[in-house]
């Protein structure tokens, strides 16, 4: 059983949740919150942060390290597919919303409104806010365009794009700052992406201080 260290609403976390689901392996998850000291996880990873995955009694450290011994070690169910090109568009998309989408939007919503709250550690930024409402529409935005000439991001094809873009985009769903109503092409990737068995578990999340959206988890929102 592989075990994985974790963060309710990291988008990292999330994504190597959902390539272990859409992989098929079956894993166990602790929670990590990042704001207290966890002693087994320090032990594990001297920099004290989440995702780690335990498989087969080795530790492997941090997003891209993880995605990519998965794709390597279960390649059963393949998600970084296609010619060196077609690779290369999806590795470039993933690093999209991994770095952009995560400096962007992430930082400046779930950090501001949900991170700070729990940890105590003061109100959110209003400057922050104003910067990650608008920041959302235009990565919304270019889901739209990307979705006019693709079934999914990266091409005809589910890949390792659409698992990394759906994990942050469900943070920022979680909290309800998504105008769906504006990004129909958007929408309808994301409710496909989301009715995925690998999003089942992922959508059960639920933060007792801050309850979700009431769409977070309707399939057919």
């Amino acid at each position: 059983m592989k075990l994985l260290f974790h963060y309710w609403t990291s988008p990292y976390c999330r994504k190597i949740r959902a390539i272990l689901a859409e992989k098929n392996q079956d894993f166990s998850l602790k929670l990590v919150k990042p704001w207290v000291r966890d002693n087994s996880l320090i032990q594990l990873n001297p920099a004290g942060t989440t995702p780690v995955l335990i498989d087969n009694g080795n530790t492997i450290i941090g997003n891209i390290a993880i995605t990519e011994y998965l794709e390597e070690a279960y390649p059963e169910k393949k998600l970084i597919t296609g010619n060196k090109f077609e690779r290369a568009e999806i590795r470039r998309l993933t690093d999209w919303f991994d770095s952009k989408f995560y400096n962007e939007v992430y930082k400046n919503l779930v950090i501001e409104k949900i991170d700070k709250r729990l940890s105590a550690t003061g109100s959110p930024d209003s400057n922050a806010l104003r910067a990650g409402w608008s920041n959302i529409d235009i990565h919304l935005s270019y889901i739209d365009y990307l979705m006019d000439r693709r079934r999914y991001l990266a091409g005809n094809e589910l890949s390792l794009a659409d698992l990394t873009a759906a994990a942050h985009l469900s943070t920022i769903d979680y909290l309800g700052d998504i105008d769906w109503d504006k990004h129909r092409q958007a929408k309808e990737w994301y409710a496909r992406i989301k009715s995925r068995p690998c999003f089942r578990e992922i959508l059960c999340d639920y933060l007792t201080q801050i309850p979700p959206s009431k769409h977070y988890a309707d399939l057919d929102f």
